[in-house]
C-alpha cells in the first residue's frame, strides 16, 4: 500500500449564519479553496486525479456534485474530475479518507479533499404529496439549515432527537454540568482569539474574494462564564436543562481544502503522513460520545496509544459533547484537546468542518516540530470518524 501524505491545508474563515459569508454561493465558496491549494503549491491542476469535496445539505446551490461544479469555477480543466461525499458533519473528513485510500490503493497520486457548507443560504423545501396536488391538508415547508426532516417513522423516537437533544442527554446522563459547559466554551473562545491575534491561522486561513471578513465570525472575545450562565438552556428534560447557544457550534459558512499525495508526487516538504483512520457507530441518541472510540480504533491501527499523542482537533459540536469525549481519554492531558480553540468559537459549517481539524492538526504538528495528532468528528445520527497523523 502507497504511503498517504498532507502537502497542504487551507480554510476559509467561518462566517455567522447571515453574516459576511451569506451572499457566497457555495461552489464559490469551495472554489476559493481548491484555487488556493493549487496558486500556494505551484501545482498543475492538470496534475489532480481527482477533487472530493464533503457536503453535508446538498438541498440547494450544492444540489449537484459540487464538487465537480467547485473545480470548474477554480479553473481546473475540464479533465479533472469530482466526486461529492455526505457523511453529514463529518464529510469532509470522509473525503479526505477516502483521497487517502485511493493514493493507497494505487488509484491516484494527488488528491484534492475538504468541503463546504452554506448554511446560510440553505433553502426551505416544500414535501411533495404522493398524489401531486391533493385537496386537502397542508404541506409541510423544511428548513434545510440543520437537523432532522422528514424522518422515517419506522425509526423509534429515542433516535430522532435532535441534536441538541442528544448533547442535553449525553450530559445528565454523564454529569457534565452547566457550570463546566461554560467554562469550557469561554476556554474554546479565548484561545481562537489568541491564535488570531498571535498569527497562528495566518498560513491555515485563506480570504473569500469580494468580502472583508478578517477572522473566524463567532469568535467572541469578551465572553465571561458570568454572560453565559445568563443564556436559557434550550433542550431541557424533566424541567432541567444545560446545552445553552453559548456552549454549543453556530450555524455556520465556509469551505476546507487538504493537499493529499503519495510522497513525492508535488514539490515541498509534507505537512504530515496520514497514520491511522477509522470510523465508529453508536445508538443515534448517543452520537456525542462516538469519537472515543473512533479515536481509539484509529490509533490502534496507526500503532499508537494516547501516551504518544501530542494534540488532538475534536470537532465542538457542543461543549457537552466534547468533554464527554475527554472524559473518555482518561489518558489524554486537557491541554492538548484543541489548544488553539474550536468549533464553538470557530464554527461548525457541517460539510466544511472535517478538513478544517484535518488541517489544523497537521499545522500543529509544524508549529510543533513534529509528534503525533488525532483529528476527529461526532456525527449525528450516531457516527464518528477519526484520523491519526505524524510529523
Amino acid at each position: 500500500m502507497t504511503e498517504t501524505y498532507l502537502y497542504d491545508a487551507v480554510r476559509t474563515p467561518f462566517g455567522r449564519s447571515g453574516g459576511a459569508l451569506a451572499g457566497v454561493r457555495p461552489d464559490d465558496l469551495a472554489a476559493v479553496v481548491l484555487r488556493a491549494i493549487v496558486d500556494r503549491t505551484g501545482l498543475d491542476p492538470a496534475r489532480i486525479d481527482d477533487v472530493v469535496l464533503g457536503d453535508a445539505n446538498q438541498a440547494g446551490e450544492d444540489n449537484r456534485d459540487v464538487a465537480r461544479f467547485a473545480a470548474l469555477l477554480a479553473g481546473f480543466p475540464t479533465s479533472v474530475t469530482g466526486v461529492t461525499v455526505n457523511r453529514l458533519c463529518a464529510s469532509s473528513m470522509d473525503a479526505v479518507i477516502q483521497g487517502s485510500r485511493a493514493i493507497a490503493a494505487g488509484d491516484a497520486d494527488i488528491v484534492l479533499a475538504g468541503g463546504v457548507e452554506s448554511m446560510s443560504r440553505a433553502p426551505y423545501v416544500l414535501e411533495k404529496s404522493a398524489r401531486g396536488f391533493p385537496s386537502i391538508g397542508n404541506p409541510t415547508l423544511w428548513n434545510t439549515s440543520i437537523g432532522w426532516r422528514m424522518v422515517n417513522p419506522a425509526l423509534p423516537e429515542a433516535w430522532t432527537i435532535s441534536n441538541g437533544e442528544a448533547a442535553e442527554k449525553v450530559a445528565q446522563e454523564r454529569g457534565v454540568t452547566r457550570e463546566q459547559q461554560d467554562a469550557y466554551a469561554v476556554r474554546s473562545h479565548r484561545l481562537a482569539a489568541a491564535a488570531w491575534a498571535d498569527g497562528v491561522f495566518d498560513g491555515e486561513v485563506v480570504p473569500v474574494p469580494g468580502v472583508e471578513l478578517g477572522r473566524d465570525e463567532g469568535i467572541r472575545d469578551d465572553t465571561t462564564v458570568e454572560r453565559l450562565a445568563g443564556l436559557r438552556p434550550l433542550f431541557p428534560r424533566d424541567g432541567h436543562g444545560t446545552v445553552t447557544a453559548g456552549n454549543s457550534s453556530s450555524i455556520n459558512d465556509g469551505a476546507s481544502a487538504v493537499l493529499l499525495a503519495r510522497e513525492g508526487a508535488v514539490d515541498g516538504e509534507p505537512l504530515a503522513r496520514i497514520a491511522g483512520r477509522a470510523a465508529h457507530g453508536v445508538d443515534p441518541d448517543d452520537f456525542p460520545i462516538a469519537p472515543v472510540e473512533a479515536a481509539n480504533k484509529a490509533l490502534a491501527r496507526a500503532g499508537r496509544h494516547w501516551s504518544d499523542v501530542d494534540v488532538v482537533e475534536l470537532n465542538e459540536a457542543f461543549a457537552s459533547q466534547t468533554l464527554a469525549c475527554l472524559a473518555g481519554w482518561p489518558d489524554l492531558d486537557p491541554e492538548r484537546l484543541n489548544p488553539r480553540g474550536g468549533a464553538l468559537a470557530i464554527g461548525h459549517p457541517l460539510g466544511a468542518s472535517g478538513g478544517r481539524v484535518i488541517g489544523r492538526a497537521a499545522h500543529e504538528l509544524v508549529r510543533r516540530g513534529g509528534g503525533v495528532a488525532v483529528a476527529t468528528v461526532c456525527i449525528g445520527v450516531g457516527q464518528a470518524l477519526a484520523v491519526v497523523l505524524e510529523r
